[in-house]
């Protein structure tokens, strides 16, 4: 039974997939914009503090290793739950920490939990939302993502204007971690029905399934990647610098701010605002990519993101540096929203629907390799030249990336056909 043929209404996802979803992002959007200041008040340089700061998306990468088996071993509402108390006990880690060393590893341990929590959610709904709507709907999980990334630092201002305390923060991500679990131990998982569906179409079905999950296990995330070496090595490429661009604005952004000595909850507060015009955009990406097909949504992110970073260098040596810091943080977020939901959507596309879960690992893990080689990029050239050189290479990256993805993704995606006018 194709994906198209199952019973599927927007309600049935609503609860299980996008609200955990948005509890466990506002608290991550909430600790983003204040984690470089946080390591920068507990002694660290600039350049260190970047490297702290990405150590969620290294702990990503990581997590990315063992969230393909794990998802298939034990399902994906179990490694969710799983996931988010993982992320409980980093957070934990990082309000105590006394020294960057060891907030480096509490936030580690945020991005081993991220990984296997988001290929859960993507895993589900590559296998049970109709490819007529998949674009849409993995926009919308990437908008709710964006919800959270949105909301988060306003909550994180209004903590800090509180308390007084940046590292109180850590504790809005624990609540949103748990949040998140208790709705997924109240709220049924709708996959166990959705799932009879499917195998009550055929009888071969589960033995069909059986098979595929011993051979997956069999084979693990490298050998994936080692199968599918010719789309990784050319469209994942392009993945991979998305992922790099993308993690570069989460981590330079709060790094310039305190570059400029710019306040930790004005801090917060632009970066929620830029998170606005972000997640303001999760629709219309998606709709973009049903009607004109990927390339439509994800070239002109690349582009803008690219360009973004370049202004972002030139403005280092100009006047007004804080006007600048503003305007060009509400343009990287207009170019990243217009590309909402586009690496879920390629990977969904490319994935075997039977059992998507091992090659989302190992897109995933392309996607993220580029997400934590970006920050750390970044914090090296910080280290050994200036934060405008840092972001000037990252939007000639961004460039590069344009270039592969214009030349990849109608070699391996054919472009939606449009609906007939009635």
């Amino acid at each position: 039974m194709s994906t198209d043929e199952l019973p599927f209404t927007w309600r049935s996802i609503a609860l299980p997939a996008f609200l955990p979803t948005l509890l466990f992002s506002t608290g991550e959007g909430a600790i983003i914009p204040i984690i470089p200041t946080v390591a920068h008040s507990l002694g660290a340089t600039l350049a260190i503090a970047g490297l702290i700061a990405s150590m969620i998306m290294v702990g990503e990468v990581f997590g990315d290793i063992p969230s393909g088996w794990l998802v298939a071993r034990i399902g994906e509402r179990t490694a969710m739950i799983g996931g988010a108390f993982v992320a409980v006990i980093g957070l934990a880690i990082a309000a105590f920490a006394p020294n960057p060393l060891v907030l480096g590893l509490g936030i580690f341990l945020v991005g081993l939990s991220t990984a296997v929590f988001a290929l859960a959610r993507h895993a589900f709904m590559t296998s049970f939302v109709p490819q007529r709507v998949r674009a849409r709907a993995l926009s919308t999980l990437g908008g709710t993502f964006r919800a959270g990334y949105f909301v988060g630092p306003f909550i994180a201002a209004a903590v800090i204007a509180l308390t007084g305390s940046t590292a109180a923060v850590f504790w809005v991500d624990i609540v949103g971690c748990l949040g998140a679990a208790i709705v997924l131990l109240i709220v049924a998982d709708p996959s166990a029905a959705l799932g009879a569906a499917r195998d009550a179409h055929t009888a071969a079905a589960k033995l069909d399934a059986g098979r595929q999950e011993v051979a997956d296990e069999a084979r693990g995330l490298f050998k994936t990647i080692w199968a599918n070496r010719g789309v990784l090595t050319k469209l994942g490429t392009g993945a991979g610098l998305i992922g790099a661009l993308r993690a570069s604005r989460q981590v330079i952004l709060p790094l310039w701010a305190v570059s400029i000595a710019v306040s930790d909850s004005n801090t917060a507060v632009i970066i929620g605002i830029a998170g606005g015009i972000d997640f303001a955009l999760f629709y219309t990406s998606g709709w973009i990519m049903d009607r004109w097909g990927r390339l439509a949504s994800a070239l002109p992110s690349m582009v803008g993101l690219g360009i973004a970073h370049l202004l972002l260098a030139i403005s280092f040596g100009l006047p007004e540096r804080f006007v600048w810091f503003v305007t060009i943080a509400m343009f990287m977020s207009l170019a990243n929203g217009v590309g909402s939901g586009i690496l879920m959507t390629l990977g969904s596309d490319l994935a075997d629907k039977s059992n998507p879960a091992p090659f989302l690992g190992a897109w995933r893990f392309t996607g993220d390799v580029g997400s934590a080689a970006a920050p750390l990029l970044v914090s090296l050239l910080t280290g050994i030249a200036t934060i405008a050189i840092a972001s000037g290479v990252m939007g000639l990256l961004g460039l590069i990336g344009a270039g592969l993805l214009m030349r990849y993704v109608p070699r391996y995606i054919a472009r939606p056909a449009r609906p007939a006018r009635s």
